[in-house]
């Protein structure tokens, strides 16, 4: 796949909008009752972040890394202010034999729960815990892809728990980047949509 390991301008993606999407497929029945068809078991996020573009210094780093990136053919890491953060989420229990293990958050409701893989972490934003003991040592972290790995597997039913910052690896959802000239030295640019990447 064609990933920048490049965050997008965090002044720029503070104030976009978006969050996340699912694709469900309803039939309606001629009694009025549905079927409801869940085409992905994870959301993907998606966001606009044209309102966001305030300065002119803005519109030329947007343009730069617009043309960097290809329209479309490049992903790269973006900040969702919304929900770039986790404290104290389980990634694994220890078992004497495991040395990798994925990053996850998961979204709690009631009794009902849905992990999402983080791929993007941020580099030292990473904080692991053994049964609530900071680790400060014996693992590593492989920040493309989410991946801690120990030196030595972790003990049989250790709890292991980690505290992290994370991107979401996204791609521009247009190969078009249209300015308005609004005035002399005053520009601003229209719809510049992102869309989450499975990666």
């Amino acid at each position: 796949m064609s990933f920048h390991e490049i965050r997008f301008p965090t002044d720029i993606s503070f104030g976009s909008s978006g969050g996340p999407l699912y694709s469900t497929d309803v039939i309606t029945m001629h009694s009025g009752a549905e079927q409801r068809n869940a085409n992905w078991a994870n959301a993907r996020t998606k966001y606009n972040v044209a309102h966001a573009v305030k300065t002119n210094a803005q519109v030329s780093s947007l343009i730069d890394f617009f043309r960097n990136r290809q329209g479309r053919a490049y992903g790269f890491r973006f900040k969702d202010w919304s929900d770039y953060s986790a404290n104290a989420v389980q990634i694994a229990v220890g078992d004497d034999s495991e040395t990798d293990f994925q990053l996850v958050k998961i979204y709690m409701s009631g009794s009902e729960s849905v992990s999402r893989v983080i791929k993007k972490p941020v580099a030292g934003s990473v904080k692991i815990y053994f049964d609530d003991v900071e680790q400060v040592s014996g693992w590593t972290l492989d920040a493309t892809s989410g991946i801690v790995s120990f030196a030595a597997a972790p003990a049989s039913a250790v709890v292991i728990t980690a505290d992290f910052e994370f991107d979401v690896p996204v791609r521009f959802d247009t190969d078009y980047l249209p300015s308005n000239f609004e005035s002399y030295g005053v520009n601003s640019i229209g719809n510049i949509p992102l869309i989450e990447i499975r990666i």
